[in-house]
């Protein structure tokens, strides 16, 4: 099940990649135009909510079957804050990836209660690329996607 989890989680991590970037260049590229806000925009916004909160399921799964989840027990807080490799899998990729998805909600959620457009693009804006940002600093590069 690991082997499983494990390459969905990876493979489904280009596609949040791909709309959150699609996401959030939209967004900056419409508030900056002071364009108006189409059904497009709303379900792209949408489509990128719906995938990343996929991904977090994927990979709360694969946290807890992961064998690395021993690590806790075997090494404890210390032991693994000192391990740059297990510090990354077990603390820093999951607490940054889920900040980036409670961002992308939080993003998602103020600009529906906005009326107009630019404040709905700017909302989407600062939320999804800020996500962005935090998505890609804790992607292990080195070995994704394996």
């Amino acid at each position: 099940m690991y082997d499983i989890v494990k390459i969905l989680h990876s493979y489904w991590a280009y596609l949040v990649l791909l709309v959150l970037a699609l996401a959030s260049i939209n967004a900056l590229i419409k508030f900056f135009g002071k364009k108006e806000f189409h059904a497009k925009d709303f379900r792209i916004s949408l489509f990128t909510l719906i995938v990343s909160h996929i991904q977090l399921l994927l990979g709360l799964l694969l946290y807890f079957v992961s064998p690395r989840l021993q690590m806790w027990s075997e090494s404890g807080v210390g032991g693994i804050m000192k391990d740059s490799v297990n510090r990354l899998y077990l603390v820093e990729h999951p607490l940054i990836n889920i900040i980036a998805v409670a961002l992308i909600t939080i993003g998602y959620s103020k600009h529906k209660k906005k009326l107009t457009s630019t404040p709905k693009f700017k909302m989407l804006a600062i939320f999804y690329t800020i996500a962005l940002v935090l998505y890609l600093s804790r992607i292990p590069w080195d070995v994704w996607p394996n």
